[in-house]
Protein backbone atom coordinates (compact mmCIF):
# COMPACT_ATOMS: atom_id res chain seq x y z
CA UNK A 1 0.00 0.00 0.00
CA UNK A 2 1.08 3.56 -0.63
CA UNK A 3 1.80 6.06 2.16
CA UNK A 4 1.27 9.76 2.76
CA UNK A 5 4.80 10.28 1.42
CA UNK A 6 3.72 8.91 -1.98
CA UNK A 7 0.77 11.30 -2.08
CA UNK A 8 3.00 14.26 -1.21
CA UNK A 9 5.37 13.24 -4.01
CA UNK A 10 2.39 13.11 -6.37
CA UNK A 11 1.43 16.62 -5.27
CA UNK A 12 4.89 17.80 -6.29
CA UNK A 13 4.54 16.08 -9.68
CA UNK A 14 1.23 17.85 -10.27
CA UNK A 15 2.37 21.35 -9.35
CA UNK A 16 1.87 23.71 -12.27
CA UNK A 17 -0.23 21.11 -14.11
CA UNK A 18 -3.56 20.77 -12.31
CA UNK A 19 -5.73 23.36 -10.63
CA UNK A 20 -6.06 23.51 -6.87
CA UNK A 21 -9.82 23.50 -7.16
CA UNK A 22 -12.06 25.66 -4.95
CA UNK A 23 -13.38 24.34 -1.65
CA UNK A 24 -16.36 26.53 -0.83
CA UNK A 25 -19.12 26.80 1.76
CA UNK A 26 -22.55 25.45 0.68
CA UNK A 27 -25.08 27.78 2.38
CA UNK A 28 -28.29 26.04 1.28
CA UNK A 29 -27.20 22.57 2.39
CA UNK A 30 -25.67 23.90 5.59
CA UNK A 31 -28.87 25.70 6.60
CA UNK A 32 -31.05 22.71 5.71
CA UNK A 33 -29.05 20.27 7.86
CA UNK A 34 -27.87 22.61 10.62
CA UNK A 35 -24.22 21.97 9.82
CA UNK A 36 -21.24 23.45 8.01
CA UNK A 37 -21.06 21.81 4.61
CA UNK A 38 -18.36 22.50 2.04
CA UNK A 39 -17.96 21.34 -1.56
CA UNK A 40 -14.65 20.42 -3.21
CA UNK A 41 -15.27 21.37 -6.84
CA UNK A 42 -13.29 18.97 -9.00
CA UNK A 43 -15.83 19.59 -11.77
CA UNK A 44 -13.82 22.80 -12.32
CA UNK A 45 -10.58 20.82 -12.70
CA UNK A 46 -8.60 20.78 -15.92
CA UNK A 47 -10.37 18.23 -18.21
CA UNK A 48 -13.46 18.58 -15.96
CA UNK A 49 -12.66 15.79 -13.50
CA UNK A 50 -10.30 14.67 -10.74
CA UNK A 51 -9.06 11.85 -12.99
CA UNK A 52 -6.25 13.93 -14.45
CA UNK A 53 -4.50 13.83 -11.06
CA UNK A 54 -3.92 10.09 -11.07
CA UNK A 55 -3.44 9.82 -14.83
CA UNK A 56 -0.75 12.49 -14.95
CA UNK A 57 1.04 11.20 -11.87
CA UNK A 58 1.25 7.74 -13.39
CA UNK A 59 2.46 8.91 -16.79
CA UNK A 60 5.02 11.20 -15.12
CA UNK A 61 6.40 8.22 -13.20
CA UNK A 62 7.17 6.20 -16.34
CA UNK A 63 10.65 6.11 -17.82
CA UNK A 64 10.88 8.15 -21.01
CA UNK A 65 11.67 5.13 -23.18
CA UNK A 66 8.53 3.39 -21.90
CA UNK A 67 6.40 6.50 -22.48
CA UNK A 68 7.78 6.88 -25.98
CA UNK A 69 6.48 3.43 -26.93
CA UNK A 70 2.97 4.71 -26.25
CA UNK A 71 0.40 4.66 -23.46
CA UNK A 72 -3.03 3.05 -23.55
CA UNK A 73 -6.20 3.35 -21.49
CA UNK A 74 -9.77 2.09 -21.47
CA UNK A 75 -12.38 4.60 -20.36
CA UNK A 76 -15.80 6.01 -21.14
CA UNK A 77 -14.66 9.56 -20.51
CA UNK A 78 -12.83 11.14 -17.58
CA UNK A 79 -9.79 8.87 -17.24
CA UNK A 80 -9.52 8.95 -21.02
CA UNK A 81 -9.20 12.73 -21.05
CA UNK A 82 -6.61 12.61 -18.26
CA UNK A 83 -4.48 10.13 -20.20
CA UNK A 84 -4.95 12.04 -23.45
CA UNK A 85 -3.81 15.28 -21.81
CA UNK A 86 -0.82 13.55 -20.21
CA UNK A 87 0.20 12.01 -23.53
CA UNK A 88 0.04 15.41 -25.18
CA UNK A 89 2.08 16.99 -22.37
CA UNK A 90 4.88 14.41 -22.57
CA UNK A 91 4.75 14.12 -26.36
CA UNK A 92 3.92 10.43 -26.42
CA UNK A 93 1.24 8.58 -28.34
CA UNK A 94 -1.93 7.91 -26.37
CA UNK A 95 -4.53 5.37 -27.50
CA UNK A 96 -7.89 5.26 -25.76
CA UNK A 97 -10.36 2.38 -26.07
CA UNK A 98 -13.94 3.49 -25.50
CA UNK A 99 -17.29 1.64 -25.71
CA UNK A 100 -19.19 2.12 -28.96
CA UNK A 101 -22.03 3.94 -27.20
CA UNK A 102 -19.76 6.63 -25.73
CA UNK A 103 -21.35 10.07 -26.32
CA UNK A 104 -19.77 12.12 -29.10
CA UNK A 105 -18.91 14.94 -26.68
CA UNK A 106 -16.66 12.61 -24.67
CA UNK A 107 -14.99 11.20 -27.78
CA UNK A 108 -14.34 14.75 -29.00
CA UNK A 109 -12.99 15.71 -25.57
CA UNK A 110 -10.35 12.98 -25.86
CA UNK A 111 -9.45 13.73 -29.47
CA UNK A 112 -8.89 17.41 -28.75
CA UNK A 113 -5.73 16.44 -26.84
CA UNK A 114 -4.42 14.52 -29.83
CA UNK A 115 -5.14 10.99 -28.61
CA UNK A 116 -6.21 8.16 -30.88
CA UNK A 117 -9.68 6.80 -30.07
CA UNK A 118 -10.69 3.20 -30.74
CA UNK A 119 -14.43 2.59 -30.35
CA UNK A 120 -15.40 -1.01 -29.64
CA UNK A 121 -17.44 -3.17 -27.30
CA UNK A 122 -20.81 -2.69 -25.66
CA UNK A 123 -19.43 -1.57 -22.30
CA UNK A 124 -16.29 -0.65 -20.37
CA UNK A 125 -15.32 -4.26 -19.66
CA UNK A 126 -15.20 -5.11 -23.37
CA UNK A 127 -13.23 -1.95 -24.14
CA UNK A 128 -10.85 -2.83 -21.29
CA UNK A 129 -10.24 -6.34 -22.68
CA UNK A 130 -9.51 -4.92 -26.13
CA UNK A 131 -7.09 -2.36 -24.65
CA UNK A 132 -5.13 -4.95 -22.67
CA UNK A 133 -4.86 -7.19 -25.75
CA UNK A 134 -3.67 -4.23 -27.84
CA UNK A 135 -0.92 -3.47 -25.29
CA UNK A 136 0.30 -7.06 -25.35
CA UNK A 137 0.42 -7.11 -29.14
CA UNK A 138 2.09 -3.71 -29.58
CA UNK A 139 4.35 -3.52 -26.51
CA UNK A 140 2.65 -0.47 -25.04
CA UNK A 141 1.89 0.45 -21.41
CA UNK A 142 -1.65 0.14 -20.11
CA UNK A 143 -2.67 2.66 -17.45
CA UNK A 144 -5.45 1.39 -15.23
CA UNK A 145 -8.08 3.97 -14.17
CA UNK A 146 -7.95 3.04 -10.48
CA UNK A 147 -6.08 -0.18 -9.61
CA UNK A 148 -2.62 1.38 -9.69
CA UNK A 149 -0.56 2.84 -6.83
CA UNK A 150 0.60 5.91 -8.78
CA UNK A 151 -2.97 6.63 -9.87
CA UNK A 152 -4.24 6.25 -6.30
CA UNK A 153 -1.48 8.56 -5.02
CA UNK A 154 -2.46 11.18 -7.60
CA UNK A 155 -6.10 11.04 -6.57
CA UNK A 156 -4.99 11.31 -2.95
CA UNK A 157 -3.77 14.85 -3.55
CA UNK A 158 -7.44 15.90 -3.29
CA UNK A 159 -7.40 14.75 0.33
CA UNK A 160 -4.27 16.80 1.01
CA UNK A 161 -5.84 19.94 -0.45
CA UNK A 162 -9.02 19.50 1.57
CA UNK A 163 -7.19 19.04 4.88
CA UNK A 164 -4.94 22.00 4.10
CA UNK A 165 -8.05 24.17 3.71
CA UNK A 166 -10.08 22.70 6.61
CA UNK A 167 -7.87 20.95 9.16
CA UNK A 168 -10.69 20.30 11.65
CA UNK A 169 -13.07 18.57 9.25
CA UNK A 170 -15.42 16.01 10.85
CA UNK A 171 -16.72 14.12 7.80
CA UNK A 172 -15.46 13.64 4.24
CA UNK A 173 -17.97 12.28 1.70
CA UNK A 174 -16.51 10.68 -1.43
CA UNK A 175 -17.98 8.96 -4.52
CA UNK A 176 -16.99 5.33 -5.11
CA UNK A 177 -16.68 3.68 -8.50
CA UNK A 178 -13.53 1.68 -8.95
CA UNK A 179 -12.26 3.09 -5.67
CA UNK A 180 -9.15 5.02 -6.71
CA UNK A 181 -10.43 8.39 -5.52
CA UNK A 182 -11.66 7.27 -2.12
CA UNK A 183 -8.56 5.11 -1.55
CA UNK A 184 -6.15 7.99 -2.06
CA UNK A 185 -8.22 10.77 -0.51
CA UNK A 186 -9.15 8.71 2.57
CA UNK A 187 -5.55 7.65 3.16
CA UNK A 188 -4.34 11.25 2.90
CA UNK A 189 -7.06 12.65 5.16
CA UNK A 190 -6.79 9.98 7.86
CA UNK A 191 -3.00 10.05 7.87
CA UNK A 192 -3.17 13.71 8.86
CA UNK A 193 -6.35 13.61 10.95
CA UNK A 194 -7.19 10.08 12.18
CA UNK A 195 -10.44 11.32 13.76
CA UNK A 196 -12.02 12.30 10.46
CA UNK A 197 -14.91 10.08 9.33
CA UNK A 198 -14.75 8.87 5.72
CA UNK A 199 -18.03 8.00 4.03
CA UNK A 200 -18.20 6.50 0.54
CA UNK A 201 -21.20 6.80 -1.76
CA UNK A 202 -22.21 4.36 -4.49
CA UNK A 203 -25.10 4.49 -6.97
CA UNK A 204 -27.85 1.93 -6.38
CA UNK A 205 -27.36 0.79 -9.97
CA UNK A 206 -23.71 -0.05 -9.31
CA UNK A 207 -23.53 -1.23 -5.71
CA UNK A 208 -20.81 -3.86 -5.91
CA UNK A 209 -18.44 -1.95 -3.63
CA UNK A 210 -21.12 -1.43 -0.97
CA UNK A 211 -22.03 -5.13 -0.96
CA UNK A 212 -18.33 -5.95 -0.74
CA UNK A 213 -17.75 -3.48 2.09
CA UNK A 214 -20.72 -4.78 4.08
CA UNK A 215 -19.65 -8.42 3.70
CA UNK A 216 -15.89 -7.70 3.89
CA UNK A 217 -15.47 -9.83 0.75
CA UNK A 218 -15.06 -8.61 -2.86
CA UNK A 219 -18.37 -9.15 -4.69
CA UNK A 220 -18.57 -8.12 -8.35
CA UNK A 221 -21.84 -6.73 -9.70
CA UNK A 222 -23.56 -8.90 -12.30
CA UNK A 223 -25.27 -5.91 -13.90
CA UNK A 224 -24.67 -2.17 -13.80
CA UNK A 225 -27.02 0.61 -14.91
CA UNK A 226 -26.91 4.16 -13.60
CA UNK A 227 -26.90 7.77 -14.78
CA UNK A 228 -23.69 8.08 -12.74
CA UNK A 229 -21.65 6.53 -15.54
CA UNK A 230 -18.37 7.64 -13.97
CA UNK A 231 -18.89 5.18 -11.09
CA UNK A 232 -20.63 2.43 -13.07
CA UNK A 233 -18.02 -0.24 -12.31
CA UNK A 234 -18.90 -3.96 -12.23
CA UNK A 235 -15.72 -5.56 -10.92
CA UNK A 236 -14.41 -4.84 -7.42
CA UNK A 237 -10.66 -4.23 -7.48
CA UNK A 238 -8.80 -6.14 -4.74
CA UNK A 239 -6.25 -3.31 -4.58
CA UNK A 240 -8.68 -0.48 -3.88
CA UNK A 241 -10.91 -2.72 -1.77
CA UNK A 242 -8.00 -3.19 0.63
CA UNK A 243 -7.69 0.60 1.07
CA UNK A 244 -11.44 0.99 1.52
CA UNK A 245 -11.58 -1.64 4.27
CA UNK A 246 -8.66 0.08 6.00
CA UNK A 247 -9.68 3.74 5.77
CA UNK A 248 -13.43 4.04 5.08
CA UNK A 249 -15.91 4.19 7.98
CA UNK A 250 -19.18 3.72 6.10
CA UNK A 251 -20.54 3.17 2.59
CA UNK A 252 -24.02 4.41 1.64
CA UNK A 253 -25.98 4.27 -1.60
CA UNK A 254 -28.18 6.73 -3.46
CA UNK A 255 -31.02 6.06 -5.90
CA UNK A 256 -31.18 7.32 -9.48
CA UNK A 257 -33.81 9.98 -8.75
CA UNK A 258 -31.72 11.21 -5.81
CA UNK A 259 -28.71 11.66 -8.08
CA UNK A 260 -30.87 13.54 -10.59
CA UNK A 261 -32.22 15.77 -7.80
CA UNK A 262 -28.66 16.60 -6.73
CA UNK A 263 -27.59 17.46 -10.29
CA UNK A 264 -30.53 19.85 -10.64
CA UNK A 265 -29.96 21.30 -7.14
CA UNK A 266 -26.30 22.03 -7.89
CA UNK A 267 -27.21 23.61 -11.23
CA UNK A 268 -29.93 25.84 -9.77
CA UNK A 269 -28.58 26.74 -6.37
CA UNK A 270 -24.82 26.62 -6.86
CA UNK A 271 -24.57 27.33 -10.61
CA UNK A 272 -22.48 24.18 -11.05
CA UNK A 273 -22.70 21.75 -13.95
CA UNK A 274 -22.04 18.34 -12.40
CA UNK A 275 -22.17 14.81 -13.83
CA UNK A 276 -23.99 11.94 -12.14
CA UNK A 277 -20.91 10.48 -10.45
CA UNK A 278 -19.89 13.93 -9.26
CA UNK A 279 -23.28 14.55 -7.66
CA UNK A 280 -23.58 11.42 -5.49
CA UNK A 281 -21.91 12.94 -2.42
CA UNK A 282 -24.39 15.84 -2.49
CA UNK A 283 -27.24 13.38 -3.17
CA UNK A 284 -26.30 11.46 -0.02
CA UNK A 285 -26.32 14.67 2.02
CA UNK A 286 -29.58 15.99 0.51
CA UNK A 287 -31.50 12.78 1.11
CA UNK A 288 -30.43 12.11 4.68
CA UNK A 289 -28.15 9.14 4.05
CA UNK A 290 -25.58 10.62 6.42
CA UNK A 291 -26.03 12.19 9.87
CA UNK A 292 -24.22 15.53 9.62
CA UNK A 293 -26.00 17.74 12.19
CA UNK A 294 -23.64 20.15 13.99
CA UNK A 295 -20.66 18.77 12.03
CA UNK A 296 -18.15 20.22 9.59
CA UNK A 297 -18.54 18.23 6.37
CA UNK A 298 -16.97 18.22 2.91
CA UNK A 299 -18.44 16.52 -0.14
CA UNK A 300 -16.24 15.92 -3.17
CA UNK A 301 -17.82 16.87 -6.50
CA UNK A 302 -15.66 14.59 -8.61
CA UNK A 303 -16.51 15.77 -12.12
CA UNK A 304 -18.67 17.84 -14.44
CA UNK A 305 -18.52 16.06 -17.79
CA UNK A 306 -22.23 15.39 -18.20
CA UNK A 307 -23.76 14.71 -21.60
CA UNK A 308 -26.03 17.63 -22.54
CA UNK A 309 -28.81 15.25 -23.60
CA UNK A 310 -28.80 13.67 -20.15
CA UNK A 311 -28.74 17.09 -18.53
CA UNK A 312 -31.78 18.23 -20.52
CA UNK A 313 -33.71 15.11 -19.45
CA UNK A 314 -32.86 15.72 -15.81
CA UNK A 315 -33.97 19.35 -16.05
CA UNK A 316 -37.23 18.38 -17.75
CA UNK A 317 -38.11 15.71 -15.18
CA UNK A 318 -37.05 18.00 -12.36
CA UNK A 319 -39.39 20.76 -13.54
CA UNK A 320 -42.31 18.33 -13.66
CA UNK A 321 -41.53 16.83 -10.26
CA UNK A 322 -41.29 20.26 -8.62
CA UNK A 323 -44.64 21.36 -10.11
CA UNK A 324 -43.05 24.00 -12.31
CA UNK A 325 -44.23 22.27 -15.46
CA UNK A 326 -47.26 20.17 -16.33
CA UNK A 327 -47.89 18.08 -19.45
CA UNK A 328 -51.53 17.43 -20.41
CA UNK A 329 -53.40 15.49 -23.07
CA UNK A 330 -56.75 17.20 -23.66
CA UNK A 331 -59.60 15.95 -25.87
CA UNK A 332 -61.43 18.64 -27.90
CA UNK A 333 -64.34 18.85 -30.30
CA UNK A 334 -62.61 19.36 -33.65
CA UNK A 335 -64.24 22.58 -34.82
CA UNK A 336 -63.22 26.21 -35.33
CA UNK A 337 -62.64 28.05 -32.06
CA UNK A 338 -62.15 24.96 -29.86
CA UNK A 339 -58.42 25.47 -29.46
CA UNK A 340 -58.89 29.18 -28.78
CA UNK A 341 -61.36 28.40 -26.01
CA UNK A 342 -58.94 25.93 -24.43
CA UNK A 343 -56.04 28.37 -24.48
CA UNK A 344 -58.25 31.08 -22.97
CA UNK A 345 -58.70 28.83 -19.92
CA UNK A 346 -54.94 28.58 -19.49
CA UNK A 347 -54.68 32.35 -19.95
CA UNK A 348 -57.26 32.93 -17.23
CA UNK A 349 -55.23 30.64 -14.95
CA UNK A 350 -52.03 32.61 -15.74
CA UNK A 351 -50.33 29.47 -17.10
CA UNK A 352 -47.80 29.97 -19.88
CA UNK A 353 -47.90 27.57 -22.84
CA UNK A 354 -44.39 26.37 -23.77
CA UNK A 355 -45.29 23.61 -26.24
CA UNK A 356 -48.45 22.48 -28.04
CA UNK A 357 -49.35 19.77 -30.55
CA UNK A 358 -52.73 19.26 -32.31
CA UNK A 359 -53.69 15.75 -33.48
CA UNK A 360 -56.95 15.02 -35.30
CA UNK A 361 -55.95 11.74 -37.00
CA UNK A 362 -55.16 9.36 -34.12
CA UNK A 363 -56.97 6.01 -34.32
CA UNK A 364 -57.77 6.42 -30.62
CA UNK A 365 -60.05 9.37 -31.37
CA UNK A 366 -63.75 9.33 -32.10
CA UNK A 367 -64.88 11.07 -35.30
CA UNK A 368 -65.05 14.80 -34.76
CA UNK A 369 -62.55 14.85 -31.90
CA UNK A 370 -58.96 16.01 -31.59
CA UNK A 371 -56.15 15.57 -29.09
CA UNK A 372 -54.11 18.50 -27.86
CA UNK A 373 -50.83 17.70 -26.13
CA UNK A 374 -49.76 20.76 -24.21
CA UNK A 375 -46.93 21.73 -21.84
CA UNK A 376 -47.46 24.57 -19.39
CA UNK A 377 -45.19 26.53 -17.09
CA UNK A 378 -46.76 26.53 -13.64
CA UNK A 379 -46.15 28.04 -10.22
CA UNK A 380 -46.49 25.08 -7.91
CA UNK A 381 -48.82 22.31 -6.83
CA UNK A 382 -51.80 24.57 -6.01
CA UNK A 383 -51.49 26.32 -9.37
CA UNK A 384 -51.63 22.96 -11.17
CA UNK A 385 -54.65 21.93 -9.09
CA UNK A 386 -56.42 25.13 -10.14
CA UNK A 387 -55.73 24.42 -13.83
CA UNK A 388 -57.17 20.91 -13.57
CA UNK A 389 -60.28 22.20 -11.77
CA UNK A 390 -60.91 24.80 -14.48
CA UNK A 391 -60.62 22.16 -17.18
CA UNK A 392 -63.15 19.95 -15.37
CA UNK A 393 -65.57 22.83 -14.88
CA UNK A 394 -65.45 23.53 -18.62
CA UNK A 395 -66.23 19.91 -19.45
CA UNK A 396 -62.88 18.84 -20.89
CA UNK A 397 -61.62 15.26 -20.82
CA UNK A 398 -57.90 15.25 -20.06
CA UNK A 399 -55.09 13.36 -18.42
CA UNK A 400 -51.71 14.34 -17.05
CA UNK A 401 -48.79 12.78 -18.94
Amino acid sequence: MITLKDIKEAKTNLEGIILQTPLTYAPFLSKEFNSNIYLKKENLQLTGSFKIRGAFNKVASLDKDIRDKGIVAASAGNHAQGIAYSGSYFGCEATIFMPEATPLTKVSGVKQYGAKVVLGGQNYDEAYSAAVKYCEEHNKTFIHPFADDKVIAGQGTIGLEIIEDINDLDVLVIPIGGGGLISGAALAAKSINPKIKIIGVVASGARGMKESYDSKLPIDSTYVKTIADGIAVKAVSPKTFEYILEYVDEVVEVEEHEIANAILFLLEKHKLVVEGAGAVSVAALMHGKIDVEDLKVCGIISGGNIDVTMLSQIIEKGLVKSYRKINLLVTLIDKPGSLMHLTSIFQSCDANIVQIDYDRSSVKLEFGEAHVTISLETKGEEHQKSIRENLKQNGYRFKQI
